[in-house]
């Protein structure tokens, strides 16, 4: 997460959606009062500025709009730009798999995929069950149970996506790319009909909310 009041926006970093390359970006040309929430070089050197920050939730690189209540105001949160990237939920599933595969961490989900067959990961009930539950409107919903979301911008239609960002920073993304993995570049390989269709069942809302196919 990024929250800039200088430039009046808030970036929220849904996992697994290329948001690292986005927040590298914009920490190019970050303020000097920008808050950073994450990993990120930038992020790391601000990191004690925040640490008695008190909030409704966690404060870290994938807080959402409801956890920095206390931190932010609902009327600031909803006088700022307000965004998030979204991904093909299937395409998603594959990079998160692959992800927690080479992790080390200790992590229930770290060990199913450390365990686990792709097929038999995504089956899991407690893998279909966190994906039912956080939407990308989860991530934009305040405190006071509200969706604001100015954008929410698909990776795979970045430059249409984000022409309304761009024009509200007044500068073009140029993007890196970052945390690139091994894995295959088709995510349709990793699926059979029975697991497409429970990744499609459980991630519903945003597959419809979207626009996305398995294609």
């Amino acid at each position: 997460m990024i929250i800039s009041r200088g430039r009046a926006y808030i970036f929220v970093h849904i996992p697994k959606t290329g948001g690292t390359s986005v927040a590298l970006a914009l920490e190019a040309r970050a303020m000097k009062d920008d808050m950073m929430l994450g990993d990120t070089p930038k992020a790391k050197k601000r990191r004690r500025r925040l640490k008695d920050a008190q909030s409704r939730g966690r404060l870290w690189k994938h807080s959402t709009l409801s956890d920095i209540d206390g931190l932010m105001s609902v009327p600031e949160i909803s006088s700022m730009f307000t965004f998030t990237l979204v991904r093909n939920p299937w395409d998603r599933a594959v990079s998160y798999y692959t992800w927690l595969r080479a992790q080390k961490f200790d992590h229930p989900a770290v060990h199913m995929a450390r365990s686990m067959t792709f097929d038999a990961f995504v089956a899991d009930e407690r893998t279909l069950a966190s994906f039912r539950a956080t939407p990308a409107r989860h991530y934009m919903t305040c405190a006071d149970g509200a969706e604001r979301c100015t954008s929410f911008i698909r990776i795979e239609a970045l430059e249409e996506d984000a022409a309304s960002l761009v024009a509200h920073l007044g500068f073009p993304l140029h993007l890196p790319m970052h945390n690139r993995s091994d894995r295959k570049a088709d995510y349709r390989s990793y699926y059979d009909d029975k697991t497409a269709d429970l990744l499609a069942q459980s991630c519903a809302e945003d597959i419809a909310r979207f626009g996305y196919r398995f294609e």
